[in-house]
């Protein structure tokens, strides 16, 4: 009975493997050139994280967003963030029922699983606080009351760099509330090409089905829990961690939630490659992700070669 519960586990684990890389190949087809970036936020869903998008507008980052909704099959809301936007705008509000003598409740665009935060820079602090709750706790308190949020749920952000007129730089609270962040950067000239020669993107997802399932998505969420992360690996991890808190090139380290978002998303790398255990090399290409986690002053893009230069592989 063991061997026949084993040969079933087996073959869900290379049903839901294989569901991931058609995910993947259609998902390059939209975005192309963009493979890794694609993989850190194919990451971060999976190991139920959310996922900040850092770069100039025209480059792809509400594209994606979309697209990852389209390809899971989630019910997604797209919030424009303005200088003029209020916590209630994206949180809901009560409003008084003459007919019912009663005040009711009207959901705001939060209560969705997934929302895209396009340009999340450009609205205030306060605004931006609205989300700090919601993606921690996954609820929102309203006039006294706790409110769950879907699930699953997940926020993808997009943030213009912060030269840019009419930004504002992100709390290090909000910062640390996603796993991971990625740039996507200008194509290169030959997937340039191919863009400016086929139809645009936007149209593609127009007609993409869905690849992978809600309950699927929470079954592969569950698995990624599963994967094994030995002594050693975590004596890697504890490692990195440590010397990001030393003080020797950086003013402040990885936090608890931080260093805990980095194994899962590792573990999620290391499902989407067919394996169900963690290596190293697995940690090492989810670093230059979580660097928004960071505090060093500077604006360093070799810091995760800092990291990993100075704490050798157990």
């Amino acid at each position: 009975m063991k061997d026949a519960e084993q040969r079933v586990l087996h073959m869900t684990h290379d049903r839901t493997v294989k569901l991931v890389r058609s995910l993947m190949e259609q998902a390059r087809g939209v975005l192309l050139g963009k493979d890794h970036q694609i993989r850190l936020a194919l990451s971060t869903l999976f190991a139920d994280g959310h996922l900040l998008i850092n770069d100039i507008p025209g480059v792809g980052k509400t594209t994606l967003s979309g697209l990852l909704a389209r390809l899971l099959d989630l019910d997604c809301q797209r919030i424009q963030f303005t200088s003029d936007m209020l916590p209630a705008d994206i949180i809901g509000v009560t409003v008084f029922n003459q007919e019912k003598g009663e005040f009711r409740f009207h959901p705001g665009p939060i209560f969705r699983q997934l929302v895209i935060a396009d340009e999340i820079n450009r609205a205030s602090p306060k605004t931006q606080s609205a989300l700090l709750e919601a993606m921690e706790e996954k609820q929102v308190s309203v006039d006294g009351k706790t409110l769950p949020l879907p699930r699953p749920f997940f926020v993808i952000a997009t943030q213009n760099p912060q030269e840019h007129a009419g930004t504002f730089p992100l709390p290090e609270s909000q910062l640390d509330r996603f796993m991971l962040s990625i740039n996507l950067g200008y194509p290169d000239q030959s997937h340039e090409r191919t863009m400016l020669q086929s139809a645009d993107p936007r149209r593609k997802l127009e007609t993409m089905e869905p690849v992978i399932r809600v309950d699927d998505l929470i079954d592969i969420q569950n698995r990624i829990i599963q994967v094994h992360a030995s002594d050693a690996l975590l004596d890697y991890l504890q490692a990195i961690v440590a010397f990001s808190r030393s003080g020797t090139t950086l003013t402040s380290g990885y936090s608890p939630r931080a260093a805990m978002s980095l194994l899962r998303a590792s573990k999620a790398w290391a499902y989407i490659d067919g394996r169900r255990a963690v290596i190293p090399e697995d940690l090492q290409a989810i670093i230059p992700g979580t660097l928004h986690h960071l505090r060093n002053g500077t604006a360093r893009v070799d810091v995760h070669e800092d990291l990993l230069r100075h704490v050798p592989i157990p």
